[in-house]
């Protein structure tokens, strides 16, 4: 092998190892950072696992809303139809959320609650986040809180 030859390969390794070590940082980056979708019956099944971020989708139970007068920190409850979770929140809610809504919560499981780091909520009931309408399935009544079609986009 000649040392044009030995210097050739000695770049494309480089270069391979360079590609490698920055696809191995970028794919850390995204595992890091993405937050799965669960149904307050998915998380009671233990399906998120010891994950600490996740989000939780699904409908606020009507008459399960309480806020202190003049508090941020707010309690609802959270259902997918099969199960329901409680939700705390010291974040400001979105102006379009209210009970026998569809929610998409970011945040963590502590002590058998859900405390919400974002809370985002659409204000026509007639409209559930696709993610969320697929997990929940249209057969699901329970709790005073059907399942609505999903609108196309």
């Amino acid at each position: 092998m000649t040392p044009v030859q030995r210097r050739r390969l000695m770049w494309v390794l480089i270069v391979l190892l360079a590609g490698g070590l920055a696809t191995t940082l970028v794919a850390f980056a995204l595992q890091r950072n993405i937050a799965y979708l669960y149904t307050p019956a998915e998380v009671l099944r233990g399906d998120a696992g010891n994950q600490e971020r996740f989000r939780l989708g699904g409908m606020v139970v009507k008459g399960s809303f309480q806020r202190a007068e003049g508090a941020l920190e707010a309690h609802f409850v959270v259902t997918d139809g099969d199960a329901t979770l409680p939700v705390s929140t010291s974040r400001i809610l979105p102006d379009m959320f209210a009970e026998g809504t569809a929610v998409v919560a970011s945040g963590r499981l502590e002590n058998g609650r859900f405390i919400a780091d974002e809370v985002l909520a659409k204000h026509d009931e007639n409209y559930v986040p696709k993610e969320v309408a697929d997990k929940m399935g249209a057969a699901h009544t329970k709790h005073d809180v059907p399942v609505p079609a999903v609108e196309a986009r």
